[in-house]
């Protein structure tokens, strides 16, 4: 079983930076693949960033440019550094491990931008 936490998010204003810190507890040689994904109060849960197969990483568009994750699934961590931030930026974000068969997902850490 894998448990994820994160951490990091707070309130920053418009076109600052936050670093989120996603860690796993648990056995983490299951893990097959990281990501972080967002949810805005009252919507569906969509994804931010997603490691591939092939080791690169997919973003999606609204962050191309100014979102860097850093999975290391040795390690079980899954840091999502985030700049130039913008309101549109703001829900819930919460790190999910993809495992054989389903995901997992954290709590979640909040970020809220506002000047």
């Amino acid at each position: 079983q894998v448990h994820l936490v994160e951490s990091g998010g707070g309130l920053v204003q418009p076109g600052g930076s936050l670093r989120l810190s996603c860690t796993a507890t648990g056995d983490i040689s299951a893990i097959a693949n990281f990501g972080w994904d967002r949810q805005a109060p009252g919507k569906m849960r969509h994804f931010v960033a997603l490691t591939l197969n092939d080791g690169g990483t997919n973003y999606r568009t609204s962050v191309i440019g100014r979102s860097t994750m850093h999975s290391d699934r040795a390690k079980g961590t899954s840091p999502l550094q985030m700049n130039n931030l913008q309101s549109d930026d703001t829900p819930l974000y919460s790190c999910h491990a993809g495992l054989t068969g389903k995901f997992t997902w954290g709590q979640g850490t909040q970020l809220s931008v506002s000047a």
